[in-house]
């Protein structure tokens, strides 16, 4: 598939899944949790989290991060995105606004809350993964 379409297929997924893996790496070995996910127009993902956390420290010690997002279902066939970048944390207010919702309230006190942070991931390359004998596809940015 050319570039065009396989950024399209890339957003399709981004669109359909906004629950995916964030690893971190600690002591050169990776740590994995479970991360609610949002998107710009373009390639770049967007997390919540308290600046307190073990991944706010992970990061900041090493901003290389991967993530999985897609592939729900039986496991056959099922697409997902393999996404390696930088990570970093964003702690200013228009970006919190953003993403904030009333979800979030069971972690914060409000969308001015200081240990509300948010992690802005700049992909340095996309894998789209499982979608026939032509995947996986990468994209690199």
């Amino acid at each position: 598939m050319n570039q065009e379409e396989l950024k399209k297929k890339i957003h399709e997924v981004m669109e359909q899944h906004k629950v995916g893996t964030l690893a971190t790496v600690k002591d050169n070995k990776p740590h994995t949790r479970y991360m609610t996910f949002w998107n710009d127009d373009e390639f770049t993902f967007y997390t919540p989290t308290n600046r307190e956390t073990h991944k706010a420290d992970e990061i900041e010690a090493n901003p290389h991060v991967h993530i999985l997002l897609g592939y729900e279902g039986d496991g056959y066939g099922d697409t997902y995105l393999e996404v390696e970048g930088q990570a970093k944390i964003r702690e200013d207010q228009e970006i919190k606004d953003k993403l904030w919702n009333d979800h979030m309230d069971r972690w914060f006190d409000g969308k001015e809350d200081p240990e509300y942070v948010v992690l802005e991931i700049l992909p340095e390359s996309i894998r789209y993964m499982n979608q026939g004998q032509d995947t996986p596809e990468r994209l690199d940015m």
